[in-house]
């Protein structure tokens, strides 16, 4: 080390210390400015200030094609999934319901307007329950010896009704009456005798409702078509005949609850269909294998920033999390993006837009709300698109943008002309606020965001404190040989606006 020396009256030399410590602090300065700049350099210039190999880029696309190939592979599976619940459902209907037309009445299946109808309906499908096998096509079947019909009405308690006289003397307290029937029974000698048991005696007057409901199994076999193995499937079926308005209409609900479950024991011959299942497996693995070098790679980023500063059988879940981590794969690509001045207008556009856009919103937002509330509380009666709070808020969100806009103003019924003429004022008004000036407002405030960008980038950028600190230390040269690399972004190209560091 170096020491410099300084001559004092009577000779004495003495070691200038401050001089050695402020050479040390313009090292560490020079140090911290040369990390500072290679932190912000996008993939290809650090490749060519230090000929780093740019891993997070290649493992980023590498992720993007295997994350997506499984989507791919995960979605091609549940449009079979889905396509089985549904055709089952469609299939359960026609089935157990007598007179199903195939289209199903509102939110509803279909209605009933007589008591011989309700008779008939409900012993309908105690009968094709217990013929299901001479019946369906698919491959269902009772859930287990154990399992039957499970019947309960649920009614007033006992009381009397004269309609003549209008009088009325009832107990409001209800109570649910059950009987089970088994495969088994249905088949026996004693089914008629269970079936004309007092209990399906109905007393309409005060009848509420009658439950009907049963499991079934079945096995999903086209997914061997797809080499794929095959699902089994739990459906637990409930039919209610619903009378809560006693209007003389009875409406019939039919619901599916839908559980896969893995068949405990199958033995299917083909060697391909378990070379398939092998390979997916493998590819899964490499696909947990990718994703955990990005997390390390995305924590060693991180906590170099910071010295710098100082098994799931559930189909809605897994494609939940497999979308958003698609998702979020995709959108990653944008960071590497937002190093190049000409292609990062749209990530500056955001953030120099996102604050204000979230206050715009707050004002209109509750606008919006009062136009939902009101339209519910009034056009509610009188209009099937706002019957509901949710069915509201989605109307008017499409008034929004345009789309439904003439069946909205014809749907509305004419039986009141002060609703009616309410219903005109309403729509216009919000049509006119809301496309004439909140959305002009609120494309206008993004646009504003992106002129300001663009002069930016024309005039330059304002100077930041990281920019201060920059700007007495060079561009530093860590090599004067440039080696060619397989990527095409990494060659050589003449110095532009894009090494122009941007910080927000």
């Amino acid at each position: 080390m170096e020491i410099s020396l300084k001559y004092l009256p009577g000779g004495r030399a003495v070691a200038s210390g401050n001089v050695m410590a402020q050479s040390d602090l313009d090292l560490k300065e020079a140090v911290l400015k040369e990390d500072l700049k290679f932190y912000f350099m996008n993939p290809c210039e650090k490749y060519r200030a230090r000929h780093q190999i740019p891993w997070k880029l290649a493992l980023q696309i590498l992720k993007i094609l295997m994350v997506t190939t499984q989507l791919i592979f995960f979605g091609l599976s549940n449009q079979l999934v889905v396509s089985f619940k549904e055709e089952n459902t469609i299939a359960f209907k026609h089935l157990f319901l007598k007179g199903y037309s195939g289209v199903d009445e509102d939110d509803y299946s279909c209605s009933i307007y007589t008591q011989q109808d309700a008779y008939d309906s409900i012993f309908y499908v105690i009968d094709q329950y217990r013929q299901l096998k001479n019946l369906s096509l698919g491959t269902l079947g009772y859930e287990h010896e154990g399992s039957g019909l499970k019947i309960c009405k649920q009614q007033y308690k006992k009381g009397t009704m004269l309609t003549s006289n209008d009088t009325l003397n009832i107990d409001v307290s209800t109570e649910t009456e059950c009987i089970f029937l088994k495969p088994q029974e249905l088949a026996g000698k004693n089914a008629e005798l269970k079936l004309n048991s007092s209990f399906f005696n109905l007393e309409f007057y005060r009848l509420i409702q009658v439950e009907i409901s049963f499991k079934l199994k079945g096995i999903a076999l086209q997914t061997i078509h797809a080499r794929e193995l095959p699902d089994c499937y739990a459906f637990q079926n409930t039919i209610t005949f619903n009378n809560r308005a006693h209007s003389g209409k009875i409406k019939i609900y039919f619901d599916s609850d839908t559980d896969i479950q893995e068949c405990k024991d199958w033995h299917i011959f083909s060697s391909v269909l378990q070379k398939n299942t092998q390979y997916i497996l493998v590819f899964d693995g490499f696909v947990i294998l990718s994703c955990f070098a990005s997390l390390i790679l995305c924590t060693r980023s991180i906590v170099l920033a910071l010295r710098l500063q100082k098994n799931l059988t559930s189909y809605d879940v897994c494609s939940i999390l497999l979308g958003t981590s698609t998702l979020f794969v995709w959108v990653g690509v944008i960071r590497y993006l937002g190093y190049f001045q000409t292609y990062n207008v749209l990530i500056l556009t955001m953030q120099a837009s996102l604050p204000k856009v979230l206050r715009f919103c707050c004002c209109a937002g509750m606008i919006y709300l009062g136009y939902t509330f009101c339209g519910w509380i009034v056009l509610g009666p009188y209009h099937e698109k706002f019957e509901d709070l949710n069915t509201v808020a989605e109307c008017l969100f499409s008034l929004v943008n345009g789309d439904d806009m003439f069946a909205t103003f014809a749907q509305i019924q004419q039986k009141s002309m002060l609703v009616w003429v309410f219903s005109r004022l309403y729509l216009y008004s919000f049509i006119s606020l809301f496309i004439y000036m909140i959305l002009s407002l609120f494309i206008a405030l993004i646009t504003d965001s992106y002129d300001t960008i663009k002069k930016y980038q024309q005039s330059g950028f304002p100077v930041t404190d990281l920019h201060e600190f920059l700007k007495d230390h060079g561009s530093v040269r860590y090599g004067k040989e440039q080696t060619s690399m397989p990527f095409i972004c990494c060659c050589r190209r003449q110095q532009s606006d894009d090494n122009l560091i941007l910080i927000n």
